[in-house]
């Protein structure tokens, strides 16, 4: 287990990441096997250069180095390709928005997720696990990544717009934001920006995809606008409601379009894909499962779960915990520096870009003891006290912390006991499953038998 030193006194490790190639430096590698190329890193150094296309990019693989990233908003602002890419697509939303735009956006859209606005939208999430849990046939086989995605599209679609939505509505959500979410990828990792050009299908594809999100996310401000319903509960309600403390300003139209496809796209598959994940650990581990079930027989009792169990679901929790650690939806994100710094006694000049990938923290066994094992309790409060200040990163950290992590933590308890009280979720024999790196570190399809408890 590493321990903590003083900045100051600590001996850092520098190294180059082999295998860059002349132009394209370490592309191709980050393209066709980023995960693995990423994983490979540490053992390198504490801070390690590489090259995406002609640019040199940092990738800090020390807690202290990341947390000294994290904590440092100002001078590591959200950047890099990836933003560049992202911010036609999302907009000046919280994800994309520079230091000082993003201070004000944080403490604008901060209210939409308090306590009291959690318990809100947890009635949404109550009814939509429900319904969920009672809609499938027993022995009959479910893609279970499709299930969870059409489950959480549900969940964030109510609690973002409380209006009783068309079904219609909500499946155009959850057609489009896939083929969005593999288009922004596609665009990201493209060093030469020449791609999104060609006249390919999937360019055509995602053209139309985002453009239909655009519009149903303006024809529900319209609605909403046009209504006089004064407070629905939801998240619409209290953007359209938010007042700057500051400056007594509020969000425009535009504004808040940007933050509604923000929440969308960083609500909807990341929670389905941790979910997804965590179907697939349990379906491997049955002591795991076992003692979920027993969790849940005890707390709920053959009920349905509500959100004042949650705290109950202490073991629920730690799973989900877990599966987090081992597919982190947020497997990478990017800063740039804003002036010239150091890192790890390394000079970095300004509009340096800086890699974060939590993915690479999470399975460093020197941060976690057989890292590749799924084990739950390792998130006991008597473990989690050894586990090294900053080396558990699945919502980000500093003040660009995820804004819905509560949300998304309550969604998956709940779901994970709603179903977990039905059935017992089998893995089909012989399906495998990899990791797909995109926006999120998605499953794809995962089929798995639902049998009565």
């Amino acid at each position: 287990m590493r321990t903590a030193q003083h900045p100051a006194t600590r001996h850092w490790r520098h190294a180059v990441a082999p295998g860059g190639l002349p132009l394209a430096g370490h592309a191709l590698l980050m393209g066709r096997k980023p995960l693995q190329f990423l994983a490979s890193l540490p053992a390198h150094g504490d801070l390690v250069e590489l090259r995406l296309g002609p640019r040199p990019v940092y990738l800090p693989c020390h807690p202290e180095l990341i947390q000294q990233v994290l904590v440092n908003a100002r001078v590591y602002d959200t950047g890099g390709p990836v933003k560049e890419k992202a911010k036609p697509i999302l907009g000046n939303g919280l994800i994309t928005s520079d230091w000082a735009d993003h201070r004000r956006q944080r403490r604008l859209v901060q209210p939409a997720f308090h306590t009291a606005r959690i318990a809100k939208y947890a009635e949404v999430m109550e009814r939509e696990c429900e319904a969920e849990s009672t809609a499938w046939t027993a022995r009959r086989p479910i893609d279970v990544s499709h299930e969870m995605l059409a489950l959480t599209a549900r969940v964030t679609a109510r609690a973002l717009f409380s209006t009783d939505m068309a079904p219609h509505a909500v499946a155009e959500i959850q057609h489009c934001l896939p083929i969005v979410v593999e288009g922004a990828y596609r665009q990201a990792i493209d060093p030469t920006g020449l791609l999104a050009k060609l006249p390919l299908a999937a360019n055509r594809g995602f053209d139309d995809a985002l453009a239909r999100l655009n519009q149903l996310i303006d024809r529900m401000i319209d609605d909403y606008k046009a209504s006089d319903d004064g407070d629905r509960g939801d998240v619409l309600s209290a953007l359209f409601a938010a007042q700057d403390d500051e400056t007594g300003g509020t969000m425009s139209d535009q504004e808040i379009h940007d933050q509604v496809m923000t929440l969308l796209l960083a609500g909807i598959e990341t929670t389905a894909s941790a979910l997804t994940w965590t179907w697939f650990l349990l379906g491997r581990n049955p002591l795991a499962e076992a003692a979920l079930h027993a969790e849940v027989d005890e707390v709920l009792g053959g009920r349905a779960p509500r959100y004042a169990d949650v705290p109950r679901l202490a073991y629920t929790q730690r799973v989900f915990s877990e599966a987090l650690r081992l597919f982190p939806p947020a497997w990478l994100f990017t800063r740039t520096t804003t002036e010239t710094t150091e890192l790890g006694g390394r000079r970095l000049p300004p509009a340096s870009d800086v890699l974060i990938s939590p993915y690479v923290l999470h399975r460093d066994p020197a941060l976690f003891p057989r890292p590749e094992s799924f084990d739950p309790d390792r998130w006991l409060p008597e473990r989690a006290k050894e586990v090294t200040r900053g080396s558990y990163l699945p919502f980000g950290g500093g003040s660009r912390k995820c804004i819905g992590d509560v949300f998304g933590m309550t969604e998956a308890t709940l779901t994970l006991a709603a179903i977990a009280g039905r059935w017992r979720m089998r893995p089909i024999p012989g399906t495998k499953i990899r990791p797909r790196p995109q926006m999120s570190l998605t499953a794809g399809p995962l089929r798995m038998i639902p049998e009565p408890r």
